[in-house]
């Protein structure tokens, strides 16, 4: 550990910002120049005019970036705090008038029994986070045969 690399020199400092140009923004994402100008042109992609140059936040390119979680990396981030990371947190359930569940907008047609799911919460023993569970299964059961005919509700 004698270098004299000091802390501040790595590509992931968060202290100092940081900006991309178009070339190194295709190259961050690894996508061609011109998707990154189709992405722009689309508003897919966000960025800012310094003068006459076109830059880009870190922040901005990692948010196209989108990601699908397997089962049990889903059921693994479960097991941690949304908020912290910590790994200890406590089962319970959030009381009121009755027990919390969750109601999908739109569920299959034909349903025999209820489209409550239920929930469970678990607390953050390190910061207090509460994160709230829902039975998955019957999540799955309830979800229409046909995911692409469910229309987006209106604002």
């Amino acid at each position: 550990m004698g270098g004299n690399a000091s802390a501040s020199e790595g590509p992931d400092d968060s202290r100092a910002r940081r900006w991309y140009s178009i070339r190194e923004a295709a190259e961050y994402l690894q996508i061609s120049q011109p998707t990154i100008f189709r992405w722009m042109k689309d508003g897919i992609l966000s960025f800012y005019k310094v003068g006459g140059a076109t830059r880009f936040s870190k922040e901005g390119l990692d948010a196209v970036i989108d990601k699908t979680v397997g089962r049990k990396e889903a059921e693994a981030a479960a097991g941690r705090c949304a908020a912290c990371g910590h790994s200890v947190l406590i089962e319970g359930r959030l009381r009121g008038a009755g027990r919390l569940y969750f109601q999908p907008d739109t569920t299959k047609f034909w349903h025999f029994g209820d489209s409550f799911v239920p929930t469970r919460a678990r607390v953050c023993a390190a910061c207090g986070y509460v994160q709230l569970h829902a039975d998955t299964d019957k999540l799955t059961r309830l979800e229409p045969d046909d995911q692409a005919a469910v229309e987006e509700p209106e604002a």
